[in-house]
């Protein structure tokens, strides 16, 4: 399966079935979701056996919506999932205001931001010293994280960071989703790994307190290397909220061989059921306190399209009321354009919503 062939969507949901069978199939990785939307009979003294306190981890759900910014070279390119071949100078904002963004997300409503540090393209939007591919060898050469982060605490947002563990560009040796026989194929060499520990160090360490450390396409990380890398973003920052995104589900059922071990549960493009979101999550004999997250476009593609307009205002109102009703956050994906900022049109959509849904 090609570039051409594949989406992010197709690559994870088809990952998260071929897993999930497994893991069903696995009585070492069961699990029960307990108690819809509420903390269930017989739970509500407990403190369970996840790394963060309850009350740590109720404060992340009660900032309730959050801005997902998807921006780098994917914006320049108008491909979601590009090859890593582009140069560097391809990425090249004009009018890059990445203070704009974050103004746009506190006067939405918003109380926290998740911006991609670094995507499928490989480009890394900071000044990171393992590799080249980065804002220093490119036609704008801002460190957008340290705006991006400067800018959430100068606004009262929360900053958090996204880092894809698929790169078509620093392979290092890894089998990628761009060559035969695709993302069923997909791992990461130790070479690779210990590239992604030092970027994620970097990001940890140079830039402050970080409130949720979003790592995408974890199971091409291995249960073993996953577990260290989790361990490791809690001994930088200890209260940083970790997301290992689970993918593409109402997650009913957790993903324990792709995702786990993580701080909270990723809903992709998704609503948890309707009865409500399970909170009290039992993994492998243990019972867990995991709030559940919804990420979803603004309009149809993470990444800013020409043309791709927002959803209909019904549309993003509905999905905000299920989210706040089934007991799980919205991290809704709000893409800036080729100069760097956020178009008209998705801030229209977003003071919309504000006032339509109450916010």
């Amino acid at each position: 399966m090609n570039n051409e062939h594949i989406s992010r969507r197709s690559f994870l949901s088809g990952t998260a079935q071929g897993a999930s069978a497994i893991v069903l199939a696995a009585a070492s990785n069961s699990l029960t979701a307990v108690a819809a939307g509420a903390d269930g009979p017989g739970l509500e003294s407990k403190r369970g056996s996840q790394r963060l306190s309850l009350d740590r981890l109720r404060a992340f759900e009660k900032l309730g919506y959050g801005m997902f910014i998807h921006f780098g070279m994917s914006t320049f390119l108008q491909n979601e999932l590009p090859d890593g071949k582009a140069p560097a100078t391809t990425y090249a904002p004009d009018k890059l205001d990445v203070g704009q963004w974050i103004s746009v997300a506190r006067d939405a409503g918003m109380k926290y931001a998740v911006l991609t540090a670094k995507h499928v393209a490989g480009h890394c939007l900071w000044p990171t010293k393992q590799t080249d591919y980065s804002v220093v060898n490119s036609s704008n050469k801002t460190d957008v994280v340290e705006k991006f982060v400067t800018a959430c605490r100068d606004k009262g947002v929360l900053p958090g960071l996204y880092y894809c563990s698929w790169d078509n560009h620093n392979r290092f040796g890894s089998q990628t989703a761009s060559d035969p026989p695709g993302w069923n194929a997909m791992f990461t060499t130790s070479l690779y790994q210990t590239f992604q520990t030092a970027q994620v160090t970097e990001l940890l360490t140079q830039y402050g307190p970080i409130a949720e450390m979003w790592i995408d396409i974890p199971g091409v990380l291995g249960r073993g290397y996953r577990t260290f890398l989790y361990h490791h973003i809690a001994s930088l920052q200890p209260n940083t909220v970790i997301m290992m995104n689970s993918g593409i589900s109402t997650q009913d059922n957790y993903n324990v061989d792709y995702a786990w071990p993580s701080d909270i549960v990723a809903i992709e493009r998704s609503l948890p059921s309707v009865g409500g979101y399970a909170k009290w999550r039992e993994i492998e004999g243990k019972q867990y306190y995991m709030p559940g997250e919804v990420c979803d476009p603004i309009g149809k593609n993470w990444f800013w399209v020409k043309d791709d307009l927002p959803r209909p205002d019904s549309a993003l109102v509905q999905q905000f009321r299920d989210c706040r009703a089934r007991g799980v956050n919205l991290l809704l994906d709000v893409p800036p354009d080729q100069h760097g900022l956020i178009p008209d049109y998705h801030l229209q959509a977003l003071n919309r919503l504000h006032g339509n849904a109450g916010i």
